[in-house]
């Protein structure tokens, strides 16, 4: 049996990840052009590139850091992808030189670290990497485990004349982590899509965020800055250095 590692959800998933996920937020960037200030932006799970490059097109100097070389080779086989420096390795421990008007890690990629222990320690390099008036932008889903039930969550996505996809995942509540597959199934094939994830509640972020020497400066519940409430099912979260 293969083991997952850091890597294992790009590698498998490279080459169909535009098909998936390749549509973008045109307010997202707006938000991020106007938080970096005109200085340098490094993205944490820059993966394809589709939250980097229109940023790049809008004259911010993006960095980027990755596991997955077949991602990031889908990166630098678009157009400008070859003009962003990135790093092949965990963000939990930022391997780039430098300081950053902005560091940003969206589409839920933060809880692809799959401890505490690795949460706590990208918010210390974050912090070691951030500018003096730097800020760091997390976007991530509100976890709601009630969509568990018996400690799983089972859905046909799907259904083609030629192709059916299901979502599984067990959920573990105690180490707030949920393992789970992506199945798509054709007359072809079966081809399986793994992910692993830690999420965390905003609070928690927070809290590692003090930690690291930062401090809360706004959350949304959207990129069209919509209030946060108890009802958001999404958070956009901005940290910058405590006084």
């Amino acid at each position: 049996m293969e083991t997952y590692t850091a890597a294992t959800y790009g590698e498998r998933c490279a080459d169909v990840y535009d098909n998936w996920h390749g549509a973008y937020d045109e307010a997202a960037i707006k938000m991020l052009v106007e938080l970096a200030c005109g200085g340098p932006a490094l993205e944490l799970g820059i993966g394809t590139g589709r939250i980097a490059l229109p940023l790049m097109a809008c004259g911010i100097k993006v960095h980027g850091i990755d596991t997955s070389p077949a991602m990031v080779a889908r990166l630098r086989a678009k157009p400008g992808g070859d003009h962003i420096p990135v790093t092949v390795g965990s963000f939990a421990d930022i391997g780039v030189v430098g300081k950053f008007s902005l560091i940003f890690v969206v589409f839920n990629t933060l809880f692809l670290l799959l401890s505490q222990e690795e949460q706590v320690r990208c918010f210390y390099s974050v912090a070691r990497h951030l500018a003096t008036d730097g800020v760091f932008l997390i976007e991530a889903f509100v976890p709601d485990v009630t969509r568990y039930s018996g400690g799983q969550a089972n859905k046909v996505t799907a259904v083609t004349t030629d192709q059916i996809t299901l979502d599984m995942s067990r959920h573990d509540p105690v180490q707030q982590r949920v393992t789970g597959q992506k199945i798509v199934i054709t007359d072809g094939g079966i081809r399986l899509y793994p992910i692993q994830i830690r999420y965390a509640w905003p609070s928690e972020l927070d809290l590692m965020a003090q930690l690291a020497g930062l401090r809360l400066r706004h959350r949304w519940g959207g990129w069209q800055r919509e209030p946060f409430t108890s009802e958001s099912v999404k958070h956009v979260s901005i940290y910058e250095r405590a006084a």
